[in-house]
């Protein structure tokens, strides 16, 4: 064979140019991304008149409910527990302030450890096994907890709790968002934390008492031994609760009735890009990361500063935290119904009143450490401790609102990593490299200003882009209906892949605008296009090698936007790319070994995919024990491609068949993909050249900068001059 130069990749640095200017262009035409919809028209906006409590319990049940706010209550009155005894803690192992803090607030941050797995099992399993799961786990770490008798393994106990209790930011929100009507979220979730309140409010003397009724320097291990049992038992009831189906209330509000399409098992690479690309919630978990670096640290610090400053003992320190939190309890009760009427009205000046809340506090906090006597500083720490519970009431029902439905577990275990690992770990390690030296007043200041003033400016300016994100929801929801019913109506015409209104962006620029198109059973399909039209970046969005920033990818009439790579290899979506496909040191039997590697427990199955994939190509076996680098660039093409075969794809992918090859080797192509149609494989070929797409495919999608200009039979394109024109000028690669 005598082929021109070997297939090359775009280069970087043209490509890199020609999207910018692409970019720039659509920035000059002003194009949107997608529809911005009416705030009425917004999931649990504008309502006639706010739905009750009551009426929600009706529709929910109160059993969930009451089951997920005593295991909250639990972990209050645990937190509460380390908070209060710090200075016993401290005084029995023999540590000093910097490492009791670090210790304490770290535990914290070791919600971070458990956040990601147990996000990942509430988006796929039974929530309630999930959260008896990590319940009887976090009973189990606070009995240890109580029998540390150093430092290191104080440290891994916590460790233990602060994993278990990440199932709280991860089961739970996402159970009690499909239990009850978006309408009612701010008093369901405020209806939780004060019960958590009232409990926090009075564990300060209850565990107290405990300790000094125990007596002596290792009275404080009786508080977390006891505290251990109920929590047990109530880990048990959380087996029992009822699954609701997820996004029951969006479904319903939106569409009137609830549609499940069975998506198959979500990538946590696919749905952490997806969160990331929802503007509200990145403003909402970067300001609680700012805004942890006062949460977590302050609590602690003043309790030491407590009785180094003001000499409270055990029982003191657990007083004046209840004067703060019976203040509380006194703001909690109408803080879930205020949020609710906000967000039925408009979600944006909900979330302003989140910052606003917040703001204050910036002064408030080193005010609070300035006060001359211990009933002074019990006194300031009253409206912080109200403001910022006010705030962090409503953290839940913005975030259960804003993230897809099928991604809530998840997107509350990345607000975990982002306000735990950064906000508590960070502020940790400043408390423990300042307290000591500087002395808390200080330490306070250093600290809370910054993180108060941060967060409530992020939490501002997400606000101006929660309607956006909640529309894109709702054609979400929409479109799942719409592909519902076809399936229901013609369920023998469900399309092999499906597209549907893809937004695809690399960074800040976008490559695909609502991109939408379907691959028949057995049918050969040419993407085309202009230089740069996003033609690769479409087969990267259906390889799973990307996550679109709206819209679905179907397979067989199962949404896969969400899937991993290499589960949709295993259902049988295969991707050859672009460029050089071949290990260029191996030889070409090693080659097809390695194709095989997922293979490998069956190796007489592995021999018969290979010999199969050699039956297609049999001009490679004369090859079999030369250097893949030393084949000519057709040669290597077709061993790509035999690789490729070898897995048995039932879909296959095929990006820039004829780039750089010979005359004689692309006709060779040709009939290869010719063989593979008759023998019933889907395929998507990305093509330069019209009259090759003409040999191979039974259809054409055209694509232009980013949109889909042509969608038909081949023949109609060719017909099509302004559009078959822009193809014969030539293409690199989109």
């Amino acid at each position: 064979m005598d082929d021109t130069n070997d297939v090359t990749q775009p280069d970087a640095g043209r490509l890199g140019s020609e999207i910018l200017d692409l970019e720039a262009e659509r920035a000059t035409t002003g194009e949107p991304v997608h529809e911005v919809l009416e705030v009425e028209l917004l999931p649990g906006v504008g309502g006639e008149q706010q739905l009750g409590l009551r009426d929600a319990m009706g529709m929910g049940g109160a059993t969930t409910l009451v089951v997920l706010t005593l295991l909250n209550s639990l972990d209050e009155l645990e937190t509460a527990t380390l908070s209060v005894l710090a200075p016993d803690i401290r005084d029995s192992l023999g540590i000093s302030n910097g490492t009791m803090v670090f210790i304490s607030v770290a535990s914290s941050a070791f919600l971070v450890i458990g956040a990601v797995p147990l996000g990942w099992m509430a988006d796929r399993f039974r929530r309630g096994t999930v959260i008896g799961h990590a319940s009887l786990i976090f009973s189990a770490f606070v009995l240890l907890s109580g029998m540390a008798v150093n430092a290191l393994m104080l440290f891994f106990t916590r460790l233990g709790v602060g994993v278990a209790k990440s199932n709280t930011n991860t089961a739970h929100g996402s159970l009690l968002a499909d239990q009850y009507p978006i309408e009612t979220r701010g008093r369901v979730n405020a209806l939780t934390f004060t019960s958590g309140r009232i409990v926090a409010t009075l564990s300060p003397l209850a565990v107290g008492a405990v300790a000094a009724m125990a007596g002596g320097s290792e009275g404080w291990r009786w508080s977390f031994i006891l505290l251990a049992l109920p929590v047990a038992v109530v880990a048990f009831l959380a087996y029992r609760l009822p699954e609701p189906p997820r996004g029951q209330y969006e479904k319903k509000d939106i569409l009137g009735d609830v549609i499940d399409d069975a998506p198959a098992s979500i990538s946590m690479e696919a749905a952490f890009a997806r969160l990331l690309q929802i503007k509200t919630l990145t403003s909402a978990i970067f300001a609680f990361a700012a805004l942890g670096f006062g949460l977590f640290t302050v609590g602690t610090i003043a309790n030491l500063h407590l009785e180094d400053e003001y000499g409270l003992g055990t029982f003191g320190r657990g007083a004046v935290g209840t004067v703060s939190g019976v203040a509380v309890l006194c703001v909690l009760p109408f803080v879930g119904k205020f949020y609710d009427g906000l967000y039925t009205r408009d979600p944006s000046m909900a979330m302003r009143v989140l910052a606003l809340l917040i703001a204050p506090t910036a002064i408030l906090y080193p005010l609070q450490f300035m006060m001359p006597n211990a009933v002074a500083f019990a006194a300031v720490a009253i409206l912080p401790a109200m403001l910022n519970s006010a705030a962090f009431a409503m953290v839940g029902p913005l975030i259960q609102t804003i993230v897809p439905y099928q991604l809530r577990g998840v997107g509350g275990a990345l607000g975990a990593i982002y306000i735990f690992c950064i906000g508590a770990v960070g502020g940790a390690l400043l408390s423990a490299l300042f307290l000591d030296s500087l002395g808390a007043r200080l330490t306070v200041t250093l600290i809370a200003v910054p993180s108060s003033s941060v967060g409530a400016f992020l939490l501002y300016r997400g606000s101006t882009s929660i309607r956006d994100d909640l529309s894109r929801i709702v054609h979400e929801i929409r479109e799942e209906k719409d592909e519902h019913e076809r399936q229901q109506t013609d369920p023998e015409r469900i399309p092999a892949i499906q597209a549907s209104h893809l937004d695809f962006s690399y960074g800040q620029v976008q490559i695909l605008f609502d991109v939408s198109f379907e691959v028949r059973t057995g049918e050969v399909l040419a993407l085309l296009g202009t230089n740069g039209a996003g033609k690769s970046t479409v087969l990267r969005a259906i390889a799973g090698l990307g996550t679109p920033s709206r819209g679905v990818v179907r397979m067989n009439g199962r949404s896969i936007t969400f899937v991993s790579p290499e589960e949709r290899t295993r259902m049988g979506l295969h991707l050859l790319p672009g460029g050089k496909g071949v290990f260029a040191d191996l030889t070409v039997d090693e080659n097809m070994e390695t194709a095989m590697w997922n293979f490998r427990g069956d190796p007489a199955d592995a021999q018969r995919r290979v010999d199969a994939a050699m039956d297609v190509l049999p001009e490679l076996r004369s090859h079999r024990h030369q250097i893949a680098g030393s084949l000519s660039g057709g040669q290597q093409q077709l061993l790509a491609l035999a690789r490729v075969l070898a897995r048995e794809p039932e879909i296959l992918m095929i990006d820039e068949l004829s780039l750089g090859l010979a005359p004689v080797v692309v006709e060779r192509l040709v009939e290869v993909v010719g063989t593979l149609r008759d023998q019933g494989m889907t395929i998507i070929v990305v093509e330069q050249s019209l009259n090759v797409a003409s040999a191979v495919a039974d259809r054409a999608v055209f694509l232009e900068k980013g949109h889909v200009r042509f969608e038909g039979p081949i023949s109609e394109l060719a017909a099509r001059g302004d559009l078959a024109r822009a193809v014969f000028l030539g293409d690199d690669g989109g």
